[in-house]
């Protein structure tokens, strides 16, 4: 098979690390080749150079068997490769078929004279293409009011649009459900049958098994080898990745659960004018991990948003301990003990612009040791960065003076985690709290998580991994159409009845 990409000793630095080492490597048309690797190991960097979002520091790219220096994304489109983010590039207020034409609208002329883009050709452009691939998607409708799977087709659908052969995807089923992720695999597989060329960016092994053709390994920016999918084991690939094999990962002990730590009595929460969350009731005990499974959309963040006082409620009630916070700001919610890791990283996780040791202190910054009378304390934010970024492996080339906006989406997640635990709140909350990271990330996640319960502290688990559900929960509540349809101990539910609750098939 030919050869349709080919990498040769590709170097890029930054400051403080060398994000590729002498990367080469040769990828085949008509193939899906995955791209491995732990958090930071230089994957998205390489890809982003191969999309012309960065320019390498040495080395060369073949395409089509001859050298091309790619200057931009722009120029990337116009050689025909196209790229899916871990982040989508949409415009919120604009329609899908808007979005997807973005830079290369079909134009007419008024009068034969005054220039406009045909509004109906794009609809109709997006419409058919949708249809010959199976992304089924309604071109006149706005980003803002679909969800992360809708969205993701339509980045797909702009690659289509500009007819680009090679198809590079970062993190393609970090946010979809389990039903999602299927009709991607199956769609992926519709696309290589179509010709194209597919690079996957993940970290889930079972999902590189199930549809790669090929692997290619990094760790800490070098590579480590190319190996054939169907001749390695999903534990061979882990521990390529990690550098040593992995244990099973343990569930923990059982054990026993101290007082209600958080309350939800009839939570109604409307946002945009529609009702999201709908009168959700439950209760988590001190010691007890109570997981919300169920499909994207169905209200979980928006009822995680609402205990943290990020949205406004509309009716019902929420006890934290002893204390009311249903009207509560959201300062007060976090001085009552409330520690919160969001799904969104970098809109409400982070302040990209700001240094990691900020990052790691924004939520004790006005207290001591980290401010006296007033005066903020730096040397005690490096301190503290110090410790976490130790305790956590979180990589970035400068420590705790590195631009958070420059370290990978995994390392972003691991700060946030990290500075949520660290303040030691009596409820801990995580949405998604392994999005995007690699398996020895997961798993670390997983012990720090289960470490907090047994410190006897309350954890409310979001997740749509249905196996970290399974792993994790002590309690199960599934939530459909923003009601939670279903709560019951995790030994008395199946992964089967689970779906059925999700899909709203049962309850």
């Amino acid at each position: 098979m030919q050869n349709i990409i080919e990498l040769k000793h590709i170097t890029k630095r930054f400051p403080g690390v060398v994000a590729n080492d002498d990367i080469s490597l040769a990828i085949r048309r008509g193939e899906i080749f995955a791209l491995l690797g732990e958090n930071g190991a230089g994957k998205s960097t390489l890809m982003s150079i191969l999309f012309g979002l960065y320019e390498p520091d040495a080395g060369d790219i073949y395409l089509r068997g001859e050298r091309v220096s790619i200057s931009s994304p722009a120029h990337a489109s116009s050689l025909s490769i196209g790229m899916v983010h871990q982040h989508f590039k949409l415009v919120e207020d604009m329609s899908i078929a808007e979005n997807i034409i973005l830079g290369d609208e079909p134009m007419r002329k008024s009068l034969g004279l005054f220039p406009y883009v045909d509004i109906k050709a794009a609809n109709q452009a997006v419409e058919k293409i949708s249809q010959a691939v199976g992304l089924d998607v309604e071109p006149q409708a706005l980003i803002q009011n679909v969800g992360v799977s809708v969205r993701q087709r339509v980045e797909i659908l702009k690659m289509l649009y500009r007819e680009a052969e090679i198809l590079i995807f970062d993190e393609p089923t970090a946010m979809l459900a389990p039903q999602e992720i299927e009709h991607l695999m199956r769609i992926l597989n519709n696309l290589r049958e179509l010709g194209k060329t597919i690079i996957l960016i993940t970290h889930k092994l079972g999902e590189v098994k199930q549809i790669a053709d090929r692997c290619a390994v990094l760790n800490r920016g070098r590579l480590v080898g190319v190996y054939n999918v169907a001749d390695t084991s999903i534990a061979e690939m882990a521990a390529y990745m990690v550098g040593r094999e992995l244990e099973e990962e343990a569930r923990g002990a059982a054990h026993d659960y101290g007082e209600v730590v958080l309350a939800v009595q009839n939570l109604r929460v409307l946002n945009r004018g529609v009702t999201q969350v709908d009168g959700v009731s439950f209760s988590i005990r001190a010691g007890e991990i109570f997981s919300v499974a169920g499909v994207d959309g169905n209200g979980q963040t928006q009822l995680a948003d609402a205990i943290a006082g990020l949205l406004p409620i509309t009716d019902g009630r929420i006890m934290l301990a002893d204390k009311d916070i249903t009207r509560a700001p959201i300062r007060a919610r976090m001085e009552a003990g409330l520690s919160y890791v969001p799904e969104d990283r970098q809109d409400v996780g982070l302040l990209l612009d700001f240094f990691l040791r900020q990052n790691l202190a924004a939520r004790r910054y006005y207290q001591p040791p980290f401010s006296t009378r007033s005066i903020l304390r730096e040397r005690e934010f490096q301190v503290f960065a110090d410790k976490l970024i130790d305790k956590y492996d979180i990589r970035g080339g400068r420590g705790g003076e590195t631009l958070t906006r420059s370290m990978s989406g995994g390392n972003q997640q691991k700060s946030i985690v990290a500075r949520e635990i660290e303040y030691g709140g009596q409820l801990m909350m995580f949405v998604q709290p392994t999005r995007g990271l690699d398996i020895g990330a997961t798993r670390a996640i997983h012990e720090h998580i289960l470490a907090e319960r047994d410190a006897g502290r309350a954890v409310l688990l979001i997740s749509m991994e249905l196996d970290e559900v399974m792993l994790l929960a002590d309690t199960i509540g599934v939530m459909y159409e923003g009601q939670m349809r279903r709560i019951a101990p995790a030994q008395e539910l199946s992964t089967e009845e689970i779906g059925e609750y999700m899909m709203g098939v049962k309850g």
